[in-house]
């Protein structure tokens, strides 16, 4: 379990491909402070440390991950934002996120506002997910809060802590991100359609 308060950007160094499965290296300042089997989120992605050297660790996605979310067009050089996960005492500074990506979203506008930043996102609505005025998204793993809720499209408010601590600031216009809808409004949504037919 994961808060969506991204601890930092790493930097893939190395992509490596296996039949289906696909290998990421990421350098970042903590990669000494992990274990083998520990979990991490990557652009919210919860993966597992398979191999670590000094400051660099490696972790596999596989196919299903990588046609669900943004993690297959990441190449060297990328960032990738991080978070480890949740300890039982810790305060939960942005919402509950699983690290279970829901599906992709693009880019569709990127406004700057006198100091903050206007993000809008586009996703395909038919998958049965939505977002409310005011509600909690993990764009790239980050917890954010929602504005200008429409069917199929949303924006962000992102401050500038957020814009240099996170790839927010590398996001452009046609960017594909990875989107976690609120675990609590799926439970909530997943009821009423079962009730409601």
């Amino acid at each position: 379990m994961f808060s969506g308060i991204v601890e930092e950007p790493g930097i893939v160094t190395k992509i490596e491909r296996e039949q289906g499965n696909m290998h990421i290296t990421v350098r970042c300042s903590f990669a000494d402070e992990l274990k083998i089997d520990q979990s991490v989120a990557h652009n919210g992605v919860c993966l597992t440390v398979v191999r670590k050297d000094k400051d660099e660790y490696t972790v596999t996605a596989i196919r299903e991950t990588l046609e669900k979310s943004n993690l297959g067009t990441l190449d060297a050089g990328d960032w990738v934002n991080l978070e480890r996960s949740m300890k039982i005492d810790s305060l939960l500074d942005g919402h509950l996120v699983q690290g279970h990506v829901d599906q992709t979203a693009v880019c569709t506008n990127v406004e700057e506002a006198d100091g903050s930043w206007y993000y809008t996102f586009e996703y395909d609505a038919s998958k049965g997910n939505m977002t409310v005025e005011k509600g909690s998204i993990a764009v790239n793993g980050v917890s954010l809060t929602v504005v200008d809720s429409r069917d199929g499209c949303f924006r962000n408010a992102i401050i500038p802590y957020t814009y240099e601590h996170t790839n927010f600031c590398k996001l452009r216009k046609g960017s594909t991100v990875n989107l976690e809808f609120d675990i609590i409004g799926k439970y909530v949504t997943r009821f009423a359609e079962k009730y409601i037919r």
